[in-house]
Parts: C-alpha cells; sequence; structure tokens
C-alpha cells in the first residue's frame, strides 16, 4: 500500500520508476483527490506543471498503476478513477447520479472477502465489490 507519508519521490524510487516531475504531480494530486478521473489529474497537473500532454498523463496513470503505487477503479457507466490506496482489502460506493466515489473497507479483511458459490476452477484472490446508490447531495 502507498505510504501517503513517502514522498512521491521515494515512492517512484522504490516501484523502479524514474521521477519525473509529471508523476510527482500526478501520486501528489491523488494523495489528496482520490477516485479522480484522467481528466482531473490531467488539468490538475497543467494547472502545477504548464503544458503537459493527455497521452502523457495517461502513461503516466498507467506506469504506476502497474507498479503498484495506484489503484484503476472502473465503476460501469462511469470513467475510470485512480486513488492511490492500494494493496488493501477495501470496496467502493458509487452514486449513480453524480459519480461520488468513496471507499468503504472489507468487513471480512482478508481477500478474497467473498467466496462465489462455484469457482469453475479459478483460484480466488480477490473480490471487487462496488455499491451504488445516490450519495447525499443527490438525494
Amino acid at each position: 500500500m502507498v505510504n501517503p507519508e513517502t514522498p512521491a519521490r521515494d515512492q517512484l524510487r522504490s516501484a523502479g520508476l524514474r521521477v519525473t516531475q509529471p508523476r510527482i504531480a500526478v501520486l501528489e494530486w491523488l494523495a489528496g483527490h482520490p477516485h479522480s478521473t484522467a481528466e482531473q489529474v490531467a488539468t490538475a497537473a497543467r494547472a502545477r506543471l504548464g503544458a503537459v500532454s493527455t497521452q502523457a498523463i495517461y502513461d503516466v496513470l498507467s506506469a504506476c498503476t502497474s507498479a503498484g503505487l495506484l489503484r484503476r477503479i472502473e465503476p460501469a457507466g462511469h470513467p475510470a478513477r485512480f486513488e492511490t490506496r492500494t494493496g488493501d482489502n477495501h470496496h467502493h460506493l458509487v452514486c449513480r447520479q453524480c459519480g461520488r466515489t468513496e471507499d468503504v473497507d472489507c468487513l471480512r479483511g482478508d481477500k478474497p472477502c467473498l467466496d462465489p458459490g462455484d469457482t469453475a476452477g479459478f483460484a480466488v484472490d480477490e473480490a471487487e465489490v462496488v455499491f451504488w446508490g445516490r450519495c447525499r447531495n443527490c438525494r
């Protein structure tokens, strides 16, 4: 799991990634703004760094996700979102109307926190759950 107290530079080095300004900007933004879309991340990175291409942002998100520094979640019907909370067993609440996304801890703790009725020969190691509803502001 990414430690929010560890500077982005150290996180990148520990993951074997080059330290670049776009990567630092993305990790620092997401640490304070979990569940952001790529578009939101790009807007924030540009505000901080000036011109940064959309492709560069997608490359950073992909590299950091592959390295385990970010988690990508894809609620149906909504754009992919990214967060720095990785490596633990948590799920998400998603508002059907505005797309607001919040973390919710798994009650059982260990992965997978749910067991399928039939594994069809799979070695199940994770369950991803999305709870849908309307947030307080949209009700």
